[in-house]
């Protein structure tokens, strides 16, 4: 009985070919049509912002003429007018010193907060959890009446220190939200092996869990830091002097009434802007890292 081999063609089927070429095919118009997409939102974001740092420069009669068209001369006391005159210049100080220092302790007290309940049991753990999920889904204007009595009682109302305090509370729950799901995802290896190390609990949180979540944490500062950036309601209410930059923008653009002057009005918004485009620029560098990167440094 004489038994034949079977040899498989050495050449591709022609019906694989074609289905290579299909997939090929709409993998290219899906990334053309991506790109262009990307392309177009891009253009709906870049060209406001460049047509107001340009206006910017301009006088109110180059605005108002001819406002698609590069300033004669770089008009350059508009900033100065902007920061002196509308009270621009204090309300970017103090922003920055209230958002700074709220910043840092909602960082640092909702990484602590996210990684407890994250990595550890222990009785009430998911209660406590459940609690600050519930601080999202609370109004902001329905506690301005408690918090205005809290800061009073406390000796906090209209001072910065009470902005500071309410804006970490407002903060807290979302950082908290945020990072628990990221702590609870980092490698329990690498843990195990801070501990053989030697290392105690807070040296493995600083030293080992904290740079491993780093991303997650640069997103959470960027969330973090628009939404104390551009806070208005709160400081309206618990310290209405104007003394942050959203009260001294809208006191600037409610006093000029008719007679605006848009090139101190775009260099004021330039001014709000810039912060916000800095942070991004720094944290964005962040957000390129991997968990595996951190553990491995």
């Amino acid at each position: 009985m004489t038994q034949t081999a079977v040899t498989e063609p050495t050449g591709t089927p022609p019906s694989a070919g074609v289905k290579h070429r299909g997939v090929g095919d709409r993998s290219l118009t899906f990334d053309v049509i991506a790109h262009v997409l990307l392309i177009l939102w891009s253009l709906l974001v870049v060209l406001p912002l460049l047509w107001v740092f340009v206006s910017s420069f301009k006088t109110t009669q180059e605005v108002l003429g001819s406002p698609l068209t590069l300033p004669h001369h770089l008009n350059l006391n508009n900033y100065a007018t902007a920061w002196n005159d509308s009270g621009v210049g204090p309300a970017f100080i103090n922003s920055v010193i209230v958002v700074g220092f709220s910043l840092v302790i909602v960082m640092v007290l909702g990484a602590m907060c996210s990684y407890v309940l994250a990595r550890f049991r222990f009785f009430g753990n998911r209660f406590i959890y459940y609690l600050m999920l519930a601080g999202l889904t609370f109004p902001v204007f329905l506690a301005i009446v408690p918090l205005f009595s809290i800061l009073k009682n406390f000796g906090l109302l209209n001072t910065l220190a009470g902005l500071v305090v309410t804006y970490v509370a407002f903060a807290l729950p979302f950082t908290v939200f945020f990072l628990h799901a990221f702590f609870k995802r980092l490698p329990y290896d690498v843990y195990e092996a801070a501990q053989v190390d030697g290392a105690g609990e807070w040296r493995t949180f600083f030293q080992v869990m904290l740079p491993m979540a780093r991303p997650g944490l640069a997103s959470v500062a960027i969330f973090n830091f628009l939404g104390l950036w551009n806070q208005f309601l709160l400081p309206t209410v618990l310290k209405p002097d104007n003394s942050v930059l959203t009260q001294a923008m809208a006191q600037f653009q409610s006093q000029a009434g008719y007679a605006v002057d848009f090139g101190a009005l775009f260099a004021a918004v330039v001014i709000t802007v810039a912060p916000v485009l800095v942070v991004y620029i720094i944290f964005q560098r962040q957000l390129r890292g991997s968990v595996v990167a951190g553990a491995v440094k």
